[in-house]
């Protein structure tokens, strides 16, 4: 996520093909240590793109922002083409020429002036002219653009003014949270994918046993292996839920388990509990839901073994 993007805006006062070579700068540095650092055995690089969609512009103190793969979707319908294709037309040297309507990779626009690039002409020019017109209270501009997109103000929401203002309409427009949620759910690896590489990083014992396999495969019908990451205060006095996340097996309201503390030596009865649990439970939020088990790839808190 490249953040305070609204400073450019209204600070520096500078134009979206600057931006655009500011985000180049930052996304290569970015690059740079995560080639270093990379793991070879993901499969996949680890390298960020804006054209895949791993990149999200924005400013979280005014809770927006988005990626390419947002605006893609918005010009898939105008321009006939899948949303894959436009997003890779977005970034880089690309240029759309109104006049033959097509996309190109050459910048003149055969008048001798320079054609904008795509990134900026689709997307930098429309966040520059709102956040612009909504900080100067330039009501003309910005409710013309705003029914062009199909943002509705309601209720008290018409009398804001200034930052007031600029937050309630590009959290309507384009929400930091779903532009993040967007990128967790289609970038993310799921647990099935990500377990068969963090097996070897999760589990201390040999690499073969049947333990480590069921943590590589996500297997539920393997033996129980659960890591508990925190201890959360319930509302009964000096009890906790015991939070964290299932990697094999599924655990199960009354079954019996192996506890390893913090100090447990592997053969050592040190710091090793066997209890049952009483209960176990989804936290949705901020409230808590009992259900029967839960298998693994997901969290879970657990009740009676704090």
């Amino acid at each position: 996520m490249i953040n305070k993007i609204d400073r450019g805006i209204l600070e520096l006062q500078v134009d979206g093909e600057t931006m655009y070579q500011n985000f180049q700068r930052v996304i290569e540095s970015a690059n740079v240590i995560i080639h270093t650092y990379e793991c070879e055995d993901m499969g996949e690089t680890q390298m960020v793109d804006p054209s895949c969609g791993t990149v999200a512009f924005g400013s979280a103190l005014f809770g927006w922002a988005f990626t390419l793969t947002k605006f893609a979707l918005t010009f898939s319908e105008k321009f006939k083409l899948d949303r894959e294709k436009l997003m890779k037309k977005f970034w880089g040297d690309n240029y759309f020429n109104p006049t033959d309507k097509k996309f190109t990779t050459n910048s003149d626009n055969g008048k001798g002036g320079e054609l904008p690039r795509c990134f900026v002409q689709f997307i930098m020019r429309s966040v520059i002219q709102l956040t612009r017109s909504l900080m100067e209270g330039n009501k003309e501009v910005y409710e013309k653009m705003m029914n062009n997109i199909g943002l509705v103000l309601k209720g008290d929401e018409k009398d804001y003014q200034g930052k007031a203002l600029f937050k309630c309409v590009f959290q309507k427009w384009i929400n930091a949270a779903d532009a993040l949620i967007e990128m967790i759910v289609m970038k993310l690896p799921s647990p099935k994918k990500a377990q068969k590489y963090r097996a070897a990083y999760l589990y201390e014992g040999p690499a073969d046993d049947e333990c480590c396999r069921s943590i590589a495969e996500c297997n539920k019908d393997g033996p129980l292996m659960i890591f508990i990451s925190k201890m959360i205060p319930t509302n009964d006095k000096g009890r906790f839920y015991a939070f964290g996340r299932v990697f094999a097996g599924t655990v199960a309201t009354g079954q019996k388990v192996r506890i390893m503390g913090p100090n447990y030596k592997p053969g050592s009865k040190n710091d090793l509990n066997v209890k049952n649990i009483q209960r176990t439970v989804l936290m949705m939020g901020g409230k808590v839901e009992a259900v029967p088990d839960v298998p693994c790839g997901n969290t879970v808190a657990l009740v009676g073994v704090d």
